[in-house]
């Protein structure tokens, strides 16, 4: 006898199309049988070891969240809660450019310290790996949700050339194209790039272009975080789309949207631009999260050459009063390139989390709102956090615009992505709300999408872009990745004020046909492991 029948849901399948009433039986992981309404009205209905009445809910694949940022968190945290309430059954990390594989000693205490913002500094992590398929074999030990890792361009420029503003060398290319080619063989779905971010920003097209080659030969794909959302952002994008078109590399674009004042109201722009390159035959991709603010890291908007050398070499810089005075022009009047080329508003910069409690007060506040109650310049106040917290403020930057948001998330290669930092006090809700929040407000109260389209925008789009076969629908025959919800109370409860708020309105998350939320409530299933593609290299 099967293990579960979920009984009369509405099925919205991931294909875009109809809804339509079933019973859904699983067995050993898999959907073994779907039966529709007709084929039940004679009193023919599938039995299973359990029965779960699903009467007024959505039954839809689990969600995929592609551009998470739990590289950490799967390990730290078993219940991992943030994202499985949220009826996600797969992530995918090793973003921006920079994460923990492939790694020497060296260059993971360098990324640790990097990156502290994003994920913490690890203190609590035994780091008993050093290649993508270490990493991965530690993920298979036990995780809440599936896991898809990137390869990070950044990492790997930092592994075989260093913190240097500097083109690589013909022997440091040949060994940074062997690390993309094993990371690749040892179960990664594409590469990322963090251009914004030190030091994978310090790479030139060519350079960028001969390892999306190699990820071509993989099948894998690009997920570039390119290199301007502010001033010049549609010319980053239509590098990216050359780029990767020279390389006949798949492209996936991180976080596509038109940020900060220079690009209110240009999404029209980027969409036509994507709609051309597609015409002509590429195969291009995006994520965005439905929310107007970015997060990333206070230590992100200073310029390059601060960073130049990594985390030690820039604060030694933030201590030097000539080179101090120096970043701060190109903050506040030149517009650094870490700040996407427009000069800082330092009342859109609010402090979201800090590592050290002394400076907890700045927390939940704009960087202007603590230098006015200070008395201070708000470079001042800026600049106490990097040095005091040594990097690792987290940040809240109010610079979107919704119609922006709007319109990008209805096109046609449209996924759905968190860009989710779990670390703070005050991290941005979409950790927390970015799948409910779709649901809620952008298919039940704005009709920005029909409920069809937009759980097909979070299941079988990304599914395909990750060229997983038996992911993202709910078929016969596919993993039993499965999320239940409510569609009339299907809510995100994170909020700006209260971010860690979990959704409503999503009762039952199956991970491989195990309960991972079940009435509501986390369970003790740690059913996840790391999704590997086993491709063979062309060519």
């Amino acid at each position: 006898m099967a293990e579960l029948v979920i009984r009369d849901a509405d099925v919205v399948d991931g294909t875009g199309g109809p809804a339509y009433r079933a019973d859904v039986v699983v067995d050993g992981g898999r959907i073994v049988s779907i039966v529709k309404e007709a084929a039940t009205a004679g009193g023919r209905r599938p039995s299973a070891a359990r029965e779960l009445d699903a009467e007024g809910l959505v039954l839809s694949p689990g969600f995929i969240d592609m551009h998470a940022h739990s590289d950490l968190a799967l390990l730290r945290d078993p219940e991992h809660t943030a994202k499985a309430a949220q009826g996600v059954t797969l992530e995918v990390i090793g973003q921006d450019g920079l994460s923990y594989a492939p790694v020497d000693d060296r260059t993971l205490a360098e990324v640790r310290s990097a990156i502290t913002g994003w994920n913490g500094h690890g203190d609590d992590i035994d780091f008993d790996w050093r290649t993508v398929g270490e990493y991965l074999d530690r993920l298979d030990r036990g995780i809440a949700v599936n896991a898809a890792y990137l390869i990070p361009q950044g990492t790997v420029r930092a592994l075989a050339v260093g913190w240097e503003d500097r083109e690589a060398t013909a022997t440091e290319l040949g060994r940074m194209r062997r690390l993309v080619a094993e990371g690749l063989e040892q179960g990664a779905v594409g590469m990322s790039s963090g251009l914004t971010y030190t030091p994978g920003m310090y790479a030139k097209d060519a350079e960028l272009t001969e390892l999306c080659r190699v990820v071509a030969s993989y099948d894998g794909y690009y997920c570039p975080h390119h290199r301007s959302y502010g001033a010049g952002a549609l010319e980053a994008y239509e590098e990216m789309v050359a780029l990767t078109r020279e390389a006949g590399c798949p492209l996936h674009l991180a976080h596509a949207t038109m940020n900060f004042g220079v690009n209110k109201g240009r999404a029209p722009e980027l969409l036509a631009l994507l709609d051309e390159a597609l015409a002509a035959g590429a195969d291009i991709t995006l994520d965005t999260y439905p929310y107007t603010p970015g997060s990333t890291t206070l230590a992100a908007l200073l310029p390059s050459w601060a960073n130049e050398g990594g985390p030690a070499r820039a604060l030694e810089r933030l201590t030097d009063e000539g080179t101090t005075a120096r970043i701060r022009r190109h903050l506040e009047v030149l517009g650094s390139d870490g700040c996407h080329g427009v000069p800082v508003e330092w009342e859109t910069i609010e402090i979201s989390g800090v590592t050290s409690p002394a400076l907890a007060e700045y927390v939940g506040h704009t960087v202007l709102e603590s230098a006015t109650r200070r008395g201070e310049e708000p470079w001042t106040t800026a600049h106490r956090l990097l040095v005091e917290d040594r990097l690792g403020p987290t940040i809240l930057q109010h610079v979107g615009h919704e119609e922006n948001v709007r319109l990008i998330m209805r096109h046609a290669v449209h996924t759905g992505g968190s860009d989710g930092i779990l670390q703070g006090a005050k991290p941005h809700p979409r950790a927390y709300g970015t799948f409910p929040e779709y649901l809620g407000r952008y298919v039940r109260e704005l009709g920005v999408l029909s409920l069809e389209e937009c759980v097909a925008h979070l299941t079988s789009r990304p599914a395909a872009r990750l060229r997983l076969p038996d992911r993202g629908l709910v078929s016969e025959g596919y993993r039993a990745d499965l999320v239940l919800f409510d569609p009339a109370t299907v809510a995100a409860g994170s909020s700006f004020a209260q971010p860690r708020t979990l959704p409503t309105g999503i009762p039952h998350v199956l991970v491989d046909g195990r309960f991972v939320i079940e009435d509501g409530r986390r369970t003790d299933v740690v059913a996840g492991r790391a999704v590997r593609r086993t491709p063979t290299a062309r060519g």
